[in-house]
């Protein structure tokens, strides 16, 4: 470093310190909530939009017969056989709305195009489904199947994650279910080559049925 350089950064130095100490940050207000507010006052609404967003399919059933003309509009588009439905208040559900489906477990590996499953929550803030393996679906249902099908209600709709493991451990307390799990969003992987692919490592798409409350 020649002698000029040498001076100039000395003095530099000389300066700063005679400035003094830095400002402190600002101290944070722990009190605040992490997050902005939602998007959207009403979570339904909310969870539609981040669920869209993160390439879910949502579609608002407002009765039976609507649930049943989109299931079917689904296949039809999607040139797909009936879903595989393993929980007995869903298939009694379906059964009531005119919508066949798989019971069993008959030629499971070889055709499963859609399952049909419930959930435990709803998360709006990330679009997310909260799953567990503690209904008849189980492990696989939700996972195996090239399209992923939820029904839920409005009721199960809560803003943040946190709300939705406080209600599954409201739901099951100390015997939570040995799988729990938040899907946002179809499979997806971009490790080779940074090319995304779709259904790597689970479902290819994941579509959702709300149907109102009213419905039973």
């Amino acid at each position: 470093m020649s002698e000029s350089s040498r001076d100039a950064v000395l003095a530099r130095i000389r300066q700063g310190l005679a400035a003094g100490a830095a400002p402190l940050p600002p101290r944070p207000d722990f009190a605040a909530p992490v997050h902005p507010p939602l998007g959207n006052a009403d979570p339904v609404v909310a969870f539609a939009e981040s669920f869209q967003r993160v390439g879910g399919e949502f579609y608002y059933c407002e009765s039976l017969p609507h649930l049943a003309a989109q299931l079917a509009g689904l296949q039809k588009r999607q040139q797909v056989g009936v879903p595989f439905v393993w929980e007995p208040e869903m298939q009694a559900l379906l059964y009531k709305a005119g919508v066949a489906f798989r019971a069993d477990e008959s030629e499971f590996l070889e055709r499963a195009d859609l399952g049909l499953t419930s959930c435990e929550a709803l998360v709006a803030r990330t679009g997310s489904v909260l799953v567990s393996a503690a209904t008849a679906s189980g492990r696989r249902l939700s996972i195996y199947p090239d399209q992923h099908l939820v029904l839920a209600r409005p009721g199960q709709v809560v803003a943040e994650i946190g709300e939705a493991l406080q209600l599954l451990q409201a739901r099951y307390g100390a015997q939570l279910p040995s799988m729990v799990s938040l899907t946002t969003g179809p499979s997806r992987t971009a490790d080779i080559e940074k090319t995304l692919v779709l259904g790597a490592h689970g479902p290819r798409r994941i579509a959702l049925f709300l149907l109102e409350e009213e419905e039973v």
